[in-house]
């Protein structure tokens, strides 16, 4: 019999070789489902010592569910599928990635950013209608020189400012848990909210989806914008509130959006937002290169690994989970 039991709950990837390498260090027993509920989850790990996690549900229902869970790794940077209050009562880690695909989507990001400025989309759409014609895409304004506005501003957007700051533009972000002098360190200037959204010729949204951030930019923050501003979204779609940007796109009241994440996933196929030539559309693909994919699968289940053999996971998210356990530093 295996020592321990390892239940991946969900999964879109094509092979699971790089997390059965790493969990190969120690004598688990890796078990495959792809589940969707909160009672599919417990069925499926009722005996598991530790969880990989993409969507599916792990609240507190779950936790409470699973006596012998010790450890929740999630894939990527958001722990949002993860009731973390309940995982800390139970003294179960809660780890994530936190510097996986920074570039992939910084990059992404920025490339958004460079399509909404340059008319990119619409474009290529009227050269393929047979419409030879630059005017289409009037009006368009040089990049060097205007503001890019970072709304949280933790390792991506970091990483997206030195980008941006050596096209020329200007970097201010809003992030109330960030220090001054870590912002300085990027040379960018930290504001409320309202003024950077006042002041800003692009927005760029990279706050994590918790009670806090869920719609929080929303009619206020649309009706200070700019006429000629837009909004970019590679985070996750509730931090915007979709129909007050529906109604702002309707109303001009901002230039565009480019997203590649929504509130609800696949985008419902009656959504405005897929009729507006301001809009450009995404599935959710930002975190995407083939680099990462393999980086994110290996440190997921390293964390996993990690716990297991008695070690706080090198992406413990949960720190206050210290104050209740006793496990070694690595």
């Amino acid at each position: 019999m295996k020592r321990f039991k390892v239940v991946i709950t969900d999964y879109e990837f094509a092979t699971l070789a790089p997390e059965e390498e790493v969990l190969s260090q120690v004598d688990v027993e890796f078990i495959r489902v792809q589940c969707k509920t909160e009672e599919e989850v417990i069925e499926a790990a009722k005996e598991a010592d530790a969880l990989l996690n993409q969507y599916a549900p792990i609240s507190r229902k779950v936790i409470e569910n699973l006596p012998n869970l010790k450890v929740v790794s999630r894939y990527g940077v958001g722990v949002n599928t993860i009731d973390v209050e309940a995982a800390t009562e139970h003294e179960v880690v809660v780890a994530n990635v936190t510097d996986y695909c920074m570039d992939e989507v910084s990059d992404h990001a920025f490339a958004l950013l460079l399509a909404c400025a340059r008319k990119i989309v619409v474009l290529n759409q009227e050269v393929k209608k047979q419409n030879w014609d630059f005017k289409v895409s009037i009006p368009i304004y040089r990049l060097r020189g205007r503001v890019l506005g970072l709304i949280g501003f933790g390792k991506i957007p970091q990483t997206l400012a030195l980008k941006a700051q050596a096209f020329g533009l200007k970097v201010v972000a809003y992030d109330p848990y960030v220090p001054s002098n870590v912002a300085e360190e990027y040379n960018v200037e930290l504001l409320e909210l309202k003024d950077l959204c006042s002041m800003s010729d692009f927005i760029s949204v990279h706050a994590p989806l918790m009670d806090a951030t869920q719609g929080m930019i929303s009619d206020e923050q649309f009706n200070v914008m700019k006429k000629e501003a837009f909004i970019i979204n590679t985070a996750r779609g509730p931090v915007i509130d979709e129909q007050a940007l529906i109604r702002a796109l309707q109303l001009e009241r901002i230039a565009g959006a480019a997203l590649d994440v929504l509130e609800e996933e696949p985008i419902p196929s009656n959504s405005p937002l897929l009729a507006m030539d301001n809009v450009i559309l995404n599935p959710h693909a930002a975190w995407y290169s083939e680099e990462a994919q393999i980086e994110l699968k290996r440190k997921t289940a390293q964390n996993v690994v990690d716990v297991l053999t008695g070690f706080y996971p090198t992406y413990l998210y949960n720190r206050e989970i210290k104050e209740k356990m006793n496990l070694k530093e690595k």
